[in-house]
């Protein structure tokens, strides 16, 4: 045997082709059941079989059926219906799972792994959102947990705002009801659908104490948020103002950005509208032709008309006043958008005068439809030319970049727009009480019609933001709101991104896109049922009294209290003599309290003041949600408050997965009718397409799928992956079947003294263990799932299975070789066991159940990884055997079709390196028991220096040659080798049914042997 030899580079393809030519030949069975291979050597049932083939009449087949050994066990091929169903959940009793997590937690383990759970919101069923969300984290926290390490996870729940709210009072409404009358209520339905959600998490088999869970309508979570809002108010990170928000007339509150979704099919009546200049910039009066111009406007918001306060432009694009043909108007427009508009009003434009933007400061614009009022020209950075005019019309009550231009130019912020969505007085009369998005809308494009400065009405299809829980439009109006400041802390936050993994990297790019959008965060509601924002108002002057001082009681009342206590306690306990004292504040008496509660992403964002703190990091190792939350949870609500109070991320890693999908890529809609259940899924449904597929399946789909993309479900991908299911599970029903009163403990064989082909197969084994450890490290189960069907494939099923069979099923029972093979095979059953544990775990305690070389009691989670060793990879062995393969490729492309056991193989090859690998494998010149010959596969194998003068003139013949690697490529060899083939002269063997038996009626040497022992 060689000392120095490593991996030959033509090895692994020379393992691709022989496993694909291996196909070539007669019939094998495979895991018990009848496919193809050339060895016509496996064994069947016993009943009118004998190695897979028909016993002939008169063979006495029969005599020796008895003394193959064949598969047994008790494990089942297959599982289906109430079965699979009743299996699954015996499995998750028997096996602990509900005690799993609480074990890991009080064993000792060097290291930790923290996976903090996003909550769900507590608002409805458990849906497949909910399961590739949970099944994730779970297979790789039980992943994590396998390799040594002591896992941190408590699941959580978002238990406040609105939705749960309205789904609570249903038709009652909030008339007539107290705030505490509404939350009990909302409680109430929280809990409910809470209970329903998790039962679903633990019949998917995710891994928790599920009795200590995190909810942020607890008083202890409460406490923790307040503390986060007391630290980010002393640091001037929160105040009151008045300024534009986001507000929904269909909830009656304000929301924050990350409480909208974007309808990119909504549809406005734009229009073009003229702004008549009264007074004309000085720095462009002289020039000619300059005398009546209006300033042109678009704007697919017509209602926010009557709140315009200025004409923003860009000051260093180019403007141009410009005359149509047809009735010589004068407009004042963009000049890179002249054209656009010519063609839109269908005459020509005839340029009047092209300058600068910024000659247009000192222009002063009639208002349109407020008789007497003025606007000015103001130079502003938010205008764009993409679409309009160049010139937009601000209106600072409506809009963020208006409001931004108001500051800086002390322009006024008038509100026209209600609570509800109406105009108001300041509106006028013709206005007051109409919907600004219908009928106010219609009234105000009317009035620009009649005063002549509607220009143009088109429809406009874009983007407009939504109420997430409504999915009704939103309108920008101010409104007295508590804000965050995170325009100043957008820098530290970018900084500390730059320390965080993500993953997928794409979504790094939102991340910070979504910081730089963000300039204020609106964290007030106007509603009942959230944390109520601890500020007390002073009855006569309306100072807002909120300090340290008031904060940290609070928070102590909701702690031992809960927040009910904000409605039920009266106000001198809430504001008692030494917080007053403290705050330098009057009496109780002459403050009330504050109506408004927490944004409920401030009550999410905050959990990891809560949940995290206790570990010695306070950071999670990861974070996993859907990309819904790269704005959310991610950013908004955790991010920004963690740097605000800490100067660091809550977080070391990211993952963004997407959503769950329909199979033909659509959202899932019930009125579609693509919706699917995840109970549906494992229990099966009242239609007969829906079959109970159980946890597992749904644990495969997830696995399987890629969740950086759209997760796409349905019946062809659950079909699927139960089909993968069984096919694994029929590959581990024989590797169970094949160690059948096998015991490791106790019959185990050295690495060092198995065939060659049974160490080459550890090595393998080896290389799958660490490429599967590599996968479940980077978030990739779906290549875990890749690996270990690539190694069920090649290297078991089309390799090492249809060589072994023959010793296997036909050596002594206690052979040498034998028990090889089955050391062998204990150990791939073992490391594909575990490898697939995270997937799949009723399956793999499932099979640990059956499996030999443990105690009854002991579970595989509780025993630890996949347990390969670097002792396995031995020097000169994968070149021995990858050597033979390129042998056995030359040999069968010699005989294809034809069955390779009927043949003799004579090997020459010159001396020299190959040939002392042959020789290890084969030290007799000849043999029909050689490991060569077993790898071979043929009747015979003749190995020699050069091929015989008495060579057979009827022989096939080939030649090839192998490349070998020495010293990592400091010695490189190639060599050549001739074979040889001929049809054997033996017979075949009554028993083992080998072309090795001297005559017809007798056993070969081997069976002799064995049978003869046994008697």
């Amino acid at each position: 045997m060689l000392r120095l030899l490593c991996r030959s580079s033509a090895g692994s393809q020379t393992l691709v082709r022989w496993a694909r030519r291996s196909q070539r030949g007669g019939g094998l069975l495979l895991h018990g059941a009848r496919s193809c291979t050339s060895s016509r050597r496996c064994h069947g049932t016993g009943s009118g079989e004998v190695n897979g083939q028909p016993a002939e009449n008169g063979s006495g087949n029969a005599l020796y059926r008895d003394s193959v050994l064949l598969p047994k066990t008790e494990f089942p091929m297959k599982l289906t219906g109430q079965k699979l169903l009743d299996r699954e959940l015996q499995i998750q009793q028997e096996c602990g799972f509900a005690d799993l997590y609480s074990w890991q937690r009080e064993r000792k383990a060097k290291n930790k792994f923290c996976l903090h759970d996003g909550p769900p919101y507590a608002n409805g069923d458990p849906h497949v959102g909910h399961a590739l969300n949970k099944i994730l984290k779970d297979i790789r926290n039980r992943f994590e947990m396998l390799r040594g390490r002591q896992v941190h996870y408590i699941p959580g729940w978002d238990c406040h705002g609105l939705p749960i709210e309205l789904k609570a009072l249903g038709d009652l409404g909030t008339s007539g009801l107290s705030p505490l009358q509404i939350r009990q209520k909302a409680r109430e339905f929280a809990e409910g659908a809470i209970a329903r959600q998790k039962a679903a998490f633990q019949r998917w088999g995710v891994m928790a104490d599920w009795d200590q869970c995190y909810y942020t309508f607890d008083g202890t979570y409460e406490a923790a948020q307040l503390k986060v809002f007391q630290e980010m108010h002393s640091k001037g990170l929160i105040y009151q103002d008045y300024k534009p928000v986001f507000w929904s007339p269909s909830s009656g509150t304000a929301l924050a950005e990350a409480e909208l979704e974007y309808n990119p099919e909504h549809v406005s009546r734009a229009i073009y509208a003229t702004f008549p200049l009264v007074t004309l910039p000085p720095k462009i009066a002289s020039q000619e032709g300059m005398e009546s111009v209006s300033v042109l406007v678009w704007t697919t918001q017509p209602w926010t008309i009557p709140a315009n306060q200025a004409v923003c432009y860009m000051p260093n694009a180019q403007y141009s006043v410009v005359k149509r043909a047809d009735n010589s108007e004068k407009f004042l427009v963009a000049t890179e958008r002249t054209a656009s508009i010519a063609a839109l009003l269908g005459t020509d434009l005839q340029t009047v005068g092209t300058f600068t933007g910024s000659l247009l400061e000192g222009g002063i614009c009639k208002h349109p439809t407020i008789p007497d009022k003025q606007v000015p020209l103001l130079p502003a950075n938010h205008v764009t030319m993409v679409k309009g005019t160049g010139l937009v019309h601000t209106a600072p009550a409506h809009g963020m970049e208006d409001y931004s231009v108001a500051s800086q130019f002390k322009l006024p912020v008038e509100c026209m727009v209600d609570e509800d969505g109406t105009f108001n007085e300041l509106a006028g009369p013709e206005l007051q009480k109409l919907s600004v998005m219908t009928e106010g809308n219609d009234k105000v494009i009317s009035m620009l019609k009649q005063c002549n400065a509607l220009l143009k009405e088109e429809q406009c299809v874009h983007s407009y933001p939504y109420d997430w829980r409504t999915k009704q439009p939103v309108v920008i109006r101010p409104s007295k709101q508590w804000f965050i400041n995170t325009e100043s802390l957008k820098d530290k936050a970018k900084e500390a991104l730059q320390k965080v993994r993500v993953l997928p990297e794409s979504a790094r790019s939102s991340l910070l896109t979504m910081l730089d959008r963000r300039t204020y965060w609106c964290i007030s509601r106007q509603r009942s049922w959230g944390v109520p924002i601890p500020v007390f108002y002073h009855k006569e002057s309306g100072e807002a009294l909120i300090n340290k001082y008031t904060v940290s009681h609070i928070a102590q009342l909701f702690k031992e209290k809960g927040s009910d206590c904000w409605w039920e306690l009266p106000i001198e306990t809430l504001l008692p003599p030494e917080v007053l004292k403290k705050s330098k504040a009057g009496a109780a008496s002459d403050y009330v309290r504050g109506e408004d509660v927490l944004d409920i992403w401030f009550d999410s964002g905050a959990s990891w003041a809560a949940v995290l703190e206790a570990e010695s990091d306070s950071r999670a190792d990861i974070y996993v949600e859907g990309k819904d939350q790269i704005g959310g949870w991610f950013q908004q609500s955790s991010l920004l408050t963690s740097v605000a109070v800490r100067n660091k991320a809550p977080y070391k890693s990211l993952v963004v997965h997407g959503f769950a999908v329909s199979e033909k890529g659509e959202k899932m809609s019930k009125s579609v009718g693509n919706v699917v259940d995840p109970d549906v899924v494992i229990n099966g449904g009242k239609d007969p397409t829906e079959p109970a597929y159980g946890a597992d399946v749904l644990r495969w789909w997830v696995a399987e799928s890629n969740v950086f993309s759209e997760v796409q479900i349905g019946p062809s991908a659950l079909s699927s992956a139960r089909d993968s299911i069984s096919k694994l599970r029929n590959t581990l029903k024989f590797l169970l079947g094949n160690l059948q009163g096998f015991d490791p403990r106790l019959q185990a064989v050295d690495p060092k003294q198995m065939h060659y082909i049974d160490q080459y197969m550890l090595h393998l084994l080896r290389e799958y263990s660490i490429k599967v450890t590599d996968a479940y490290s980077e978030f990739d189960a779906g290549r875990v799932i890749r690996v270990l069907q690539a190694f069920i494939t090649r290297e078991l099923s089309s390799f090492y299975f249809s060589i072994i069979k023959d010793r296997l099923y036909c050596d002594a029972e206690d052979s040498l070789g034998r028990r090889s093979c089955q050391t062998v095979l204990e150990e791939i059953l073992d490391g594909v066991t575990r490898s697939i544990a995270p997937i799949l775990p009723h399956m793999a305690e499932e099979v640990y159940l059956h499996a030999p070389g443990h105690d009854k009691e002991e579970t595989l989670f509780k025993s630890g990884w996949i347990k390969s060793s670097s002792v396995w990879r031995r020097p000169g062995l994968e070149e021995a055997v990858e050597g033979a393969c390129a042998i056995r490729d030359s040999f069968l492309s010699s005989i294809p079709g034809k069955n390779a056991a009927r043949y003799d193989l004579t090997v020459a090859i010159e001396p020299g390196l190959l040939f002392e690998l042959m020789e290890s494998l084969q030290e007799e010149p000849t043999s029909t028991t050689s490991q060569l010959a077993e790898l071979m596969m043929a009747a015979r194998v003749n190995l020699a220096t050069k091929m015989p003068r008495d060579l057979d003139p009827e022989a096939l013949l080939n030649h090839g040659t192998f490349l070998i690697n020495l010293e990592g490529g400091v010695i490189r060899e190639e060599s050549a080798y001739s074979i040889a083939v001929t049809p054997t002269s033996a017979a075949r063997c009554l028993r083992c049914r080998r072309y090795t038996a001297n005559s017809a009626d007798c056993l070969c040497p081997r069976c002799q042997s064995v049978v003869s022992q046994a008697h």
